[in-house]
């Protein structure tokens, strides 16, 4: 099965620029979840084996659930080490952008990278990238930037001598970011892609057990709670959300990646079209992150860009409102009414 991605000019371009940099920087968005990390280990990975010595640093903390995938205690979290950091972008000769498309999406780290004054390149699976005088390999129609990182590894000819530390890496990135391959995961080219990873040694019902099956007494004890105490469903419009207040988070002991995935329990309800999720912020007032989550053709992502000022995909996207939590369930009320002949349809 042919799975090249890259056209020759840009297969050329990418060889040049990983070639003619001597001091690279791999960087992902902030909150990395597990297709940012696995792209970030992985093609960090690649690097070493041209002969690279590249700096890996993400813009804030991960998930609890993610600490085991191989080579994590060599990355270098921005906000823990800002001056550093800062002073290891402003030589680099290269910055590699995964999984993000402008740079926004950095947070804090966002200051150091408009700065710079070396060379972009991007690697995403988002819409409309947006990162300037960037060689842009951006590909929507990819799971996930890691099922992207493969085909371009492959590619660049180096499949057989990729190692088992990056397989895990990459089969991590695509069954987080389709939800265990429960969405945005139907082309064949997605499974002939886990199959070679199977050749590389991978495990892949222990990654399931290590990023699904490790939470805490408290967690699932919130997650029970969420489900059943603030779940509003709507029947008529084959949509529901819920909210997880701060009080809920300290009532249960909340840590990151407790509520990961929970926005897609409500689809497993009968007829159900639309899911969505509302998290106030632990420790900043009126900020609200919201998850989205859909089933079939109804646009999540076209939904979070005109309610909260985010985007994403057709099925799983993202934003946040500035606002308290009340008004937030207000928004949602109003997308979903907004939205009612598709969700009806």
């Amino acid at each position: 099965m042919n799975i090249d991605v890259l056209t020759d000019k840009q297969l050329a371009l990418l060889r040049e620029a990983v070639e003619q940099a001597e001091k690279i920087v791999v960087c992902c968005h902030k909150s990395p979840d597990g297709d940012a990390l696995g792209a970030v280990l992985a093609w960090s990975e690649y690097l070493r084996m041209q002969g690279k010595e590249p700096t890996m640093i993400v813009p804030d903390a991960f998930p609890d659930f993610l600490k085991w995938l191989p080579g994590n205690e060599m990355l270098m979290r921005y906000d823990k080490h800002k001056a550093k950091a800062d002073k290891i972008v402003a030589e680099a000769d290269v910055v590699f952008c995964l999984d993000f498309d402008g740079l926004d999406r950095l947070g804090d780290m966002a200051q150091a990278m408009e700065g710079f004054r070396g060379r972009y390149v991007l690697m995403d699976h988002h819409t409309s990238p947006r990162i300037p005088n960037a060689l842009e390999l951006s590909f929507p129609s990819m799971c996930s930037t890691c099922e992207l990182l493969f085909r371009m590894i492959c590619q660049l000819g180096r499949f057989e001598q990729m190692t088992r530390k990056m397989a895990v890496a990459l089969y991590t990135g695509m069954m987080t970011d389709t939800g265990g391959f429960t969405y945005n995961s139907t082309r064949p080219e997605i499974f002939f892609i886990i199959g070679q990873l199977l050749t590389r040694g991978i495990d892949k019902d222990k990654i399931y057990r290590n990023i699904f099956n490790v939470f805490s007494p408290w967690a699932i004890r919130l997650r029970g709670y969420l489900m059943s105490q603030k779940l509003n469903v709507f029947d008529d419009f084959h949509a529901s959300y819920f909210t997880i207040s701060r009080q809920d988070m300290k009532n249960f002991h909340f840590v990151k990646g407790d509520v990961e995935g929970l926005v897609n329990e409500p689809l497993k309800i009968k007829g159900m079209k639309l899911s969505i999720s509302l998290r106030e912020d632990d420790r900043r007032d009126h900020v609200v992150w919201v998850s989205l989550r859909s089933v079939d053709d109804f646009p999540c992502n076209q939904m979070s860009a005109e309610f909260f000022n985010g985007g994403g995909h057709l099925n799983a996207s993202g934003g946040h409102l500035n606002c308290s939590l009340a008004e937030a369930e207000k928004v949602v009320r109003q997308a979903i009414v907004h939205y009612e002949k598709l969700l009806k349809g």
